[in-house]
């Protein structure tokens, strides 16, 4: 009565050859593994429930973390893709600026941009320059001077692919010589159309293309003096005879 149990159907369902010392046996052996699991864990059902609530806040975090790296790695994809069409587009552009200005720098020859095989955007760059009547395989070989302008005509490349209103150039006649720099100073003037130049030079023929000048002289030992001069200016009055 006390087990809830229909007395005649458990003796129903006992085996004829059972036997109760054996069974005792068993019986004592299931108690003896029930004792060695030690005291029953009360708050068990309560820490398994806590533990699945917490699986589960953790399971959507995870699958929220999830779905963010998988756009931001579609993000990094699109940016990478766009920059490498970005940058194959404006290397091509600079590529047929420098190839088109050097000759009119030189007078001929060619020179030819490209890059080195491999991942676009880790790629290296190689420069091949053959000034008229050259025929060197590197840019080493190349003069002073010859370098120089070189350098301009891929500096120019790259500043007429998106050219500012004003560029500066500090200095970059210094190794050319008189004939390359009437190269350069006629594709000074070209590009002042659009453009204006702020030369630094010691260079006199350099000078000449200048509208204004700005120096510093030194009429008293010691003492420096900024000097401007409109060049305009100073040959109408010297076209009229004033001082």
């Amino acid at each position: 009565d006390q087990t809830g149990l229909d007395q005649e159907a458990v003796e129903g369902e006992i085996p004829d050859d059972a036997d109760e010392e054996g069974w005792n046996v068993a019986i004592g052996e299931v108690r003896g593994r029930i004792d060695r699991l030690g005291p029953i864990n009360l708050a068990a059902i309560d820490e398994r429930r806590e533990a699945a609530s917490r699986k589960e806040y953790y399971d959507r975090q995870h699958e929220d973390l999830s779905t963010a790296v998988a756009t931001l790695e579609r993000a990094i994809d699109n940016m990478d893709r766009e920059t490498r069409n970005r940058f194959r587009a404006t290397f091509d552009r600079v590529g047929e600026l420098f190839e088109s200005l050097f000759p009119r720098i030189f007078g001929g020859g060619e020179a030819h941009l490209a890059m080195t095989e491999g991942n676009l955007l880790d790629a290296g760059v190689i420069l091949t320059a053959r000034p008229p009547g050259k025929r060197n395989s590197s840019i080493h070989l190349l003069s002073g001077g010859e370098k120089s302008m070189t350098a301009l005509a891929l500096l120019f490349a790259i500043f007429q692919l998106n050219p500012s209103p004003v560029c500066l150039l500090d200095e970059v006649d210094a190794a050319l010589d008189d004939a390359n720099i009437a190269q350069f100073k006629g594709l000074i003037e070209e590009m002042s159309a659009g453009v204006q130049f702020v030369v630094v030079t010691h260079n006199k023929l350099s000078m000449e293309m200048a509208d204004h000048m700005i120096g510093i002289t030194m009429q008293e030992a010691g003492v420096s003096r900024v000097v401007s001069v409109d060049v305009e200016q100073a040959v109408e009055l010297t076209a009229s005879g004033q001082p």
